[in-house]
């Protein structure tokens, strides 16, 4: 996909996956519209971006969840170009956990930043692409646990399966309007979410999380690998985007073969129990 030139909104712009799209559509001379909530990191990689070349045409902070802000961010980026061309949704959080062990704030803060936040990205950037009529492309940042019932993660996967839901809607909506919708399914992806995870009941400060962080990370992609695969996955115009193989086998599985998945998840669900003790309510 040609990016010179074009205008690129990123959420969650300031570390990981959305970092490093940012970095390769700098390179690509894309004109970049980042935002983050975490202000100091967002300025830090805005400035790096700044100093190797890239046109960041603007940086504002915003919390995604908040839809008087996203509003703001959209104001302030059609008063300084125009519509944008590429919306990428990749701001989230995860929050893990079993059901007698979460609390609904817990659920409340997974829904309102996973499915509300694109959703008021898309409420106020989307007319105005429509209204342009140059087409373009929207990128919903989804995960292995928007497609697979994996264990502990439901009210990230309630949020993840949100966002795919609205996605699949999309694709058909707004292919009139030749704006390609790409629902991205990461696997595991080393970026700093791995840090700030919650899992209801867990001491993520304890050996046996930082254990299991361990493992997780040795088999991790890294950020750029994540974002060299969006890019191509938009290249090509795919609508389901996979980082990594395994979770596009074990989508494959699930579909083919649900004797054989259905194994699978309850041995994960031993093991992930087995692996991480849970306090007491």
């Amino acid at each position: 996909m040609e990016l010179h030139g074009k205008r690129i909104l990123i959420t969650g712009a300031a570390s990981g996956i959305g970092r490093a799209l940012a970095e390769a559509g700098g390179r690509d001379g894309a004109q970049l519209l980042l935002t983050d909530r975490n202000v100091a990191l967002l300025d830090q990689t805005t400035a790096a971006l700044r100093d190797s070349g890239a046109d960041v045409a603007l940086a504002h902070a915003a919390d995604v969840s908040d839809f008087a802000q996203v509003q703001a961010l959209a104001k302030a980026v059609h008063d300084q170009g125009g519509s944008v061309d590429v919306v990428m949704n990749v701001a989230g959080i995860a929050v893990w956990g079993t059901v007698d062990r979460l609390e609904h704030e817990q659920w409340r803060k997974a829904i309102d930043v996973n499915l509300m936040g694109p959703i008021h990205v898309i409420e106020s950037f989307v007319p105005s692409m429509i209204e342009a009529g140059r087409g373009g492309h929207i990128v919903n940042v989804s995960s292995a646990a928007g497609l697979l019932g994996l264990p502990w993660h439901a009210p990230y996967s309630a949020s993840k399966f949100g966002l795919r839901g609205v996605s699949e809607v999309l694709r058909f909506d707004l292919r009139r309007h030749h704006i390609h919708v790409h629902l991205v399914c990461p696997g595991g992806v080393a970026t700093p979410l791995t840090s700030t995870v919650e899992i209801a009941g867990v001491d993520t400060s304890g050996p046996a999380f930082t254990r299991m962080q361990a493992h997780f990370r040795k088999r991790a992609v890294s950020p750029e690998q994540a974002a060299e695969a969006i890019l191509r996955g938009m290249q090509r115009k795919r609508y389901l985007v996979y980082t990594s193989r395994d979770i596009q086998l074990a989508y494959l599985m699930q579909r083919m073969f649900p004797p054989v998945y259905n194994m699978i998840m309850r041995s994960m669900n031993v093991a992930i129990r087995r692996a991480l003790p849970v306090t007491k309510p």
